[in-house]
């Protein structure tokens, strides 16, 4: 599984033996059960994972207790609730794991340690904050500008692989539609793709 961990990080910065001990060193492997909760909203966000098979997925709760789940992470992806992660503050978000996954997990307190040690991890982990903040600000973007019909794809395109395993009520939550909405959506699309010519 740490494998999975050099080789992300070398993506954007090389690393000796040495480092790449040191940041192995730094994370902790988690198993986290469909279901289950990672972080629940109001508690301290300590952790920073990297999603190594399954998917986990951040949400907030509107007062009747409904979920609208904020972003999905599968294999290679980040997750925490960042702004209460970077400002030490109490989480505002939850996340859940939506399949049992296995995760690789480091505190900020020890992320900080690795900074020291290892300066250019700095760089890579402003990387993936930048990134973070992108994806959050185009999804912000995307509801004003596309439809539930062009979110649906983008969402299609971006999670194909969780398609088939999510529920179709949290997907729909997602995209900003009613699940209703959503079967119909579906149902015409594939009756699109049957109506295309065969080549």
């Amino acid at each position: 599984m740490k494998h999975l961990l050099i080789e992300t990080v070398q993506r954007h910065v090389n690393l000796d033996a040495d480092e790449q001990r040191q940041l192995m060193k730094a994370f902790t492997l988690q198993t986290v059960k469909r279901g289950e909760l990672w972080l629940k909203e109001g508690e301290d966000t300590p952790y920073l994972a990297l999603v190594g098979s399954g998917c986990l997925y951040s949400y907030t709760l509107d007062e009747k207790g409904n979920q609208t789940p904020l972003q999905f992470a599968t294999k290679w992806w980040w997750i925490t609730d960042l702004y209460a992660y970077l400002t030490c503050q109490k989480a505002t978000q939850s996340i859940k794991a939506a399949e049992t996954s296995e995760i690789l997990v480091i505190t900020r307190e020890a992320q900080e340690k690795l900074f020291e040690a290892i300066p250019k991890l700095e760089r890579f982990f402003r990387i993936i904050t930048e990134n973070a903040l992108v994806s959050s600000r185009k999804r912000a973007l995307d509801f004003i500008h596309l439809d539930a019909r062009q979110r649906y794809l983008e969402f299609e395109n971006k999670h194909r692989d969780l398609l088939q395993t999510l529920p179709q009520k949290l997907i729909a939550k997602y995209i900003g539609i009613t699940p209703e909405f959503l079967s119909k959506l579906r149902r015409e699309l594939i009756e699109e793709e049957r109506q295309k010519p065969k080549k």
